[in-house]
């Protein structure tokens, strides 16, 4: 179907770029709201759903557990049929499923058809989300790289707001008595959007052949089956563990993941040495930046992962306040964000580079302080006394964006791309599966004992306390992304 509607092989030279790559930018951004929003909106409406459908609270707490978990697990391999495949082609295929996933989802009509219908959303969310780093990397030259990235900070800000506060609406309003559903179809037309304009706009790319230089073009099925099963082995107890009380299994789960995350690298040099391809090519754990940056996100997207889930519960459980009054609280640290992300990538990251990404984790450790200081022990709280130290935050986690994924990928060929794009959002998820547990389980148990305000406040701390450890790690990342910020 694409290959009858796509333009031309990209034209421009690398100093000039695709001479579509602004809407371009603007297709793979698309995508990565649905993604976001499908990640934040569930939770909002999961009461309105057991009301409906009925079902247990496991089969409840699935309905979102079954979309990180399907999306973790396929990650990588999803980014890297990206590079054998081509990723017009791979993003094309991704959006339309999620598409129709996502229909599949408003029409359950069962809590365990849900929990499917959301597992093969987060397949194809694993197909569709890591060829946007691949194709922007494509896209633009050098010199507009950190713009182009620096855009992911206010989708990044403005739909962790929109979530929650979209699903609030939608399932309060029941528009033509949907209900609940409706959080759902709102994919539909973006979804719709997204097929139709990446045909049209998306460069076509041809696969890219493996570093090694004797890949064989097809992906290792035994690979598939050995990482997802490292990767299931530690992720499925993270998302699990802190509802179910941490029971034995989870931590002897978690530490099998290790040794099969080690059969997984010798699996993957016998692919090498018979000649085949590997699903991560192993150069790119050669690379300083990319190495360096994947321990920097683990410990970054933990803390923020763990921010928002803290101030959510807080607001809601701690306060008493709605998922709407919730998520328009959050506004603050949106605007930050998007002030932030625009600074860093049209003005500081380009000259500044690795400078800019350590004040964006002093800024927004400074933010996660004083939320500290401001909920702990209040014995009430209006949004405007939370603005402050927010708008802080996001300002902080804004000028962040940036330089992170520009240092990430600058060394990285086009043979290693989808690889990398997979790797690093991988990362991502793993990040925030463990701020999630790591602090989710610190929050709950400070609040048994001393209160929801205390307990927010001691968890703002280990917030802060996750930032200056990424301000520390950050220093192995190269000072730029390039020599001169304009390219090798």
């Amino acid at each position: 179907m694409t290959s009858q509607i796509a333009p031309p092989a990209p034209t421009g030279t690398p100093s000039t770029g695709y001479r579509l790559r602004w809407a371009g930018l603007a297709v793979i951004l698309a995508a990565e709201v649905m993604d976001l929003l499908d990640t934040t909106i569930v939770g909002v409406a999961a009461p309105a759903v057991r009301q409906d459908l009925g079902g247990s609270d496991a089969q409840i707490q699935w309905i979102t557990a079954s979309y990180t978990l399907a999306f973790a697990v396929l990650l990588i391999t999803g980014g890297r049929l990206g590079d054998l495949f081509g990723r017009k082609r791979l993003f094309v295929l991704g959006a339309a499923g999620f598409t129709l996933a996502s229909v599949l989802c408003a029409a359950a009509p069962g809590a365990g058809t849900l929990v499917a219908a959301r597992t093969v959303q987060g397949l194809f969310a694993a197909l569709l989300i890591p060829q946007g780093l691949g194709l922007i990397k494509a896209m633009f030259p050098p010199k507009e790289l950190g713009t182009a990235f620096g855009l992911f900070g206010p989708i990044l800000g403005l739909s962790s707001v929109l979530g929650p506060t979209l699903g609030g609406y939608l399932t309060g309003a029941d528009w033509f008595g949907l209900g609940w559903r409706a959080v759902f179809l709102i994919n539909l037309p973006v979804g719709l959007l997204a097929v139709f304009a990446a045909g049209r706009i998306l460069p076509a790319d041809r696969p890219a052949r493996s570093t090694t230089g004797t890949g064989t073009g097809r992906i290792d099925p035994v690979g598939v089956l050995v990482l997802g099963l490292a990767v299931l082995l530690l992720v499925y107890p993270l998302v699990q563990g802190r509802e179910l009380g941490w029971p034995l299994w989870t931590f002897l789960s978690m530490a099998a993941s290790v040794p099969t995350a080690w059969l997984f690298t010798v699996q993957q040099r016998g692919v090498l040495r018979r000649g085949g391809t590997p699903l991560i090519e192993p150069s790119l754990f050669g690379k300083r930046a990319f190495v360096s940056a994947l321990a920097t996100g683990l410990v970054f997207f933990a803390a923020l992962s763990g921010l928002m889930l803290v101030f959510t519960l807080h607001l809601q459980l701690g306060l008493g306040w709605t998922p709407l009054h919730a998520g328009l609280s959050m506004i603050p640290l949106s605007i930050g964000v998007v002030v932030g992300a625009v600074l860093s990538g049209a003005l500081l990251a380009p000259r500044y580079g690795r400078r800019v990404l350590h004040l964006g984790m002093v800024l927004a450790a400074a933010g996660a302080l004083g939320l500290w200081a401001t909920v702990d022990g209040a014995d009430g709280l209006t949004s405007w006394q939370l603005a402050p130290a927010l708008a802080l935050a996001g300002l902080g986690l804004g000028l962040i964006m940036a330089p992170f994924f520009d240092i990430a990928l600058a060394g990285v060929e086009e043979s290693e791309t989808g690889s990398a794009s997979g790797v690093l959002n991988a990362q991502q998820q793993l990040g925030g599966s463990m701020g999630v547990a790591l602090l989710g389980t610190a929050f709950f148990g400070w609040a048994r004992t001393d209160g929801f305000g205390h307990a927010a406040g001691l968890t703002y701390g280990l917030v802060a306390a996750l930032l200056a450890a990424a301000f520390l790690i950050a220093f192995l990342l190269p000072r730029q992304a390039r020599p001169d910020g304009e390219g090798h």
